[in-house]
């Protein structure tokens, strides 16, 4: 819902529980008001009346108070906008007028306030869905040629707090998204990432609160929407204000330049404030990417089969169709065939951007494998990096100048591949026609789309501005996507960069599920998923089951138990070597893609609650959906005999019952909230799957 004052210069947004506030004074400065717990416009009003510190001169009435703080004048805080010509540099704004679009009073109204500095013309929007508050600028130029040094999405501005403590997830290769929580101190905490990608060491996502819990207390978070090199500064200035700003680029050497009549409109930077502590915080972070983010996201996903593990770059069509009947036989209703199917693919050393069936291992094509997946009843899919080129490549040799690469530097390398330049219309098109002929060339229902390794040496020789391929390749990255899911609506596709190098709700808005880390040890992914569950929902992260000890990275034994139970919390696959499994463990593995299919709606659309953290000891979530509910509990270890503790549930009624599907034992809902389920599990690396169904 959106309320104007009468004047025309105080603007509320709101949802359910919460509201945005923002003021525009006589001066065309536009304020922040308020960001929090739900207001009535007349509380804005009173909030407006408020005069601005006076600090006689050694700092800026306007820092820390600003919506979108612009390069120059009386400012001093970190801009969002800064632009330059050949004769200034800085923004001097005035206000022009504000639209809205959509039903008055409905939800997703958009607000927008257009200002203009000579021939730029500035437009800021807003959108409210459910409690989420959406922003993003629009840059449009009609004057001479000007460069976008910073064009920040939005800037967040905090309420007056003490002792604010700032969350993040971190990580690195094979282990990413990894929760940590800090003080905040003065001055500026800046993440971001100058790798051409989201990144595996940080994903673009703050959180801030001062005493929140678990279940309880304030808790502001944003996140970007994008899938480039980014950058989040949280500042907590002088007079202990607490600004968020963040968007696209990692350093003002320069994002585009903009003609007469060309224009740029930044990636949405997401807010939300939410009154039920970290849970509540991702519950509706989750709630909103199923609604509004996520493709399709009330079609659960299915469980799939990938051939990485099994076979790495070894195979062949008839090999496949093995691993297919085996994978069918234990309930998998997708099969993937990964790295290696395509140009003279034996090794990651050749055949990037040779995209045609090797014709030594695939004769005829893909069509008659996929034919064949069909018929036993299971979705075919394939995976493909697009976006890189082996220098061993037909690709290559004929076209060396569609990489980037600085004249006269050598092109590193990593994993033996360059990137492509997706800026350059002739490489974007050269794409559209491998894919679009690959996708109509066999039935195939699932594309997993890779990008495995970072930008380096990223010039353009040639163009008179290189530094818009950071953004541009992002764009065109977008673009092919979207154009692929026009011309193949059945296909779905997975976002992959070595795991989790490329998830953000960019992505996310255009691909179906992620790959959430190369690290497919189930004790490892505990922490892993418990920080993806921070921001993103459980239907989007794909989790697989593979062979034991750990071949990948550490060598770890675990039960076919654990390793089902440690995926069976996302999208559940398989990954492991089916043609060396015994029947005992193919017989055990279809009891848990039986039970896996009974949960899924519950654990890829329900809420979910994080009962206990994987701290060592027990760990566990909820997932809750209508009358039914399920507990996925892990025990690292249980030491000196003493007893595992019982898990207080969330959610549920506590004046119904509830029955145990696994024992048919009836419990008290308020039992079951105040003092907990006991799950039975004792030693080491022991996990279960709990039921409950109101009665």
């Amino acid at each position: 819902m959106l309320e104007i004052s009468d004047g025309g210069r105080i603007w509320v947004l709101s949802g359910p529980t919460s509201s945005y506030a923002l003021h525009l004074t006589d001066g065309d400065e536009l304020l922040h008001l308020h960001w929090g717990a739900r207001i009535a416009l007349a509380d804005a009003e009173e909030l407006a009346a408020r005069p601005l510190p006076d600090y006689r001169g050694f700092e800026s009435q306007l820092d820390g108070h600003e919506e979108y703080p612009v390069e120059g004048g009386p400012r001093f805080v970190r801009p969002a906008l800064s632009v330059r010509t050949d004769e200034r540099r800085g923004t001097e704004w005035t206000f022009e007028t504000y639209e809205t679009e959509g039903a008055k009073g409905e939800e997703g109204e958009e607000l927008r306030l257009r200002f203009r500095d000579g021939g730029l013309g500035i437009t800021l929007h807003y959108r409210m869905r459910d409690d989420v508050v959406e922003r993003w600028v629009t840059l449009h130029n009609q004057g001479p040629v000007l460069e976008l040094l910073r064009a920040d999405s939005a800037t967040w501005t905090l309420p007056d707090r003490e002792d604010w403590r700032l969350s993040q997830l971190h990580g690195r290769w094979a282990a990413e998204s990894r929760l940590t929580r800090s003080s905040l101190t003065y001055g500026e905490k800046v993440i971001g990432s100058r790798r051409g990608h989201t990144g595996h060491p940080l994903l673009p996502w703050v959180a801030l609160d001062t005493d929140a819990t678990e279940e309880h207390g304030e808790v502001y978070g944003c996140a970007l929407a994008w899938s480039g090199s980014w950058r989040i500064a949280v500042a907590q200035l002088p007079d202990a204000r607490v600004q968020i700003t963040g968007g696209v680029g990692y350093d003002d050497s320069g994002l585009l330049r903009l003609a007469a009549g060309e224009s740029f409109v930044t990636p949405v930077f997401a807010g939300l404030w939410s009154d039920g502590g970290f849970g509540g915080a991702s519950r509706a972070w989750h709630a909103y990417q199923r609604a509004h983010v996520i493709p399709d996201a009330d079609q659960d996903r299915p469980v799939l089969f990938n051939s990485w593990e099994a076979t790495e770059f070894d195979i062949s069509e008839e090999q496949q169709a093995t691993l297919a009947r085996r994978a069918a036989a234990i309930g998998v209703e997708l099969f993937v065939v990964d790295d290696g199917w395509f140009g003279a693919r034996t090794s990651d050393r050749a055949g990037l951007g040779d995209w045609t069936p090797n014709p030594d291992r695939f004769p005829s094509g893909l069509k008659p494998l996929a034919d064949y997946v069909h018929a036993l009843g299971m979705q075919f899919g394939i995976w493909v990096e697009p976006e890189m080129v082996n220098p061993d490549s037909e690709l290559y040799r004929a076209h060396p100048d569609w990489v980037q690469h600085q004249n006269g530097r050598k092109r590193t390398e990593f994993r033996n591949q360059l990137v492509l330049n997706l800026a350059r219309e002739d490489v974007r098109d050269y794409l559209w026609r491998q894919l679009d002929g690959l996708l109509s060339s066999a039935p195939i229902d699932y594309v997993k789309w890779d990008f495995n390794r970072c930008f380096s040496d990223a010039g353009w020789p040639g163009e008179p501005y290189p530094q818009r391929l950071w953004v541009d390749h992002v764009r065109a990255f977008y673009a092919l996507l979207d154009r692929l899911r026009a011309a193949h609506p059945g296909v779905a596709f997975e976002s992959c960069s070595g795991g989790g190098g490329r998830i953000d709700l960019g992505v996310l808005s255009r691909t179906d599920q992620v790959w959430t880390s190369d690290n497919t040890d189930p004790l490892d992914r505990l922490a892993i998923q418990h920080g993806f569950s921070q921001i993103h929902p459980a239907r989007v992260m794909a989790a697989w089951v593979t062979d034991s000890p750990n071949s990948q990275l550490n060598g770890r034994v675990s039960s076919l138990r654990f390793r089902f139970v440690s995926a069976m919390a996302g999208v559940l696959g398989v990954g492991g070597d089916l043609a060396r499994w015994s029947e005992e463990e193919l017989a055990e593995a279809r009891e848990w893609v039986e039970l896996y299919k009974e949960i899924r709606p519950l654990v890829q659309r329900g809420d979910l609650y994080r009962l206990r953290p994987p701290r060592g000891g027990l760990s566990a979530v909820q997932y809750l959906l209508g009358d039914e509910t399920v507990v996925l509990a892990w025990l690292q270890a249980q030491s000196y005999g003493e007893a595992v503790p019982a898990l207080r549930l969330r959610g549920l009624d506590p004046t119904a019952s509830y029955e145990c599907r696994e024992t048919g034992e009836v419990y008290r809902g308020a039992v079951l909230l105040h003092h907990g389920l006991r799950t039975g599990l004792r030693g080491d690396l022991d996990a279960a799957v709990i039921r409950l169904r109101r009665i």
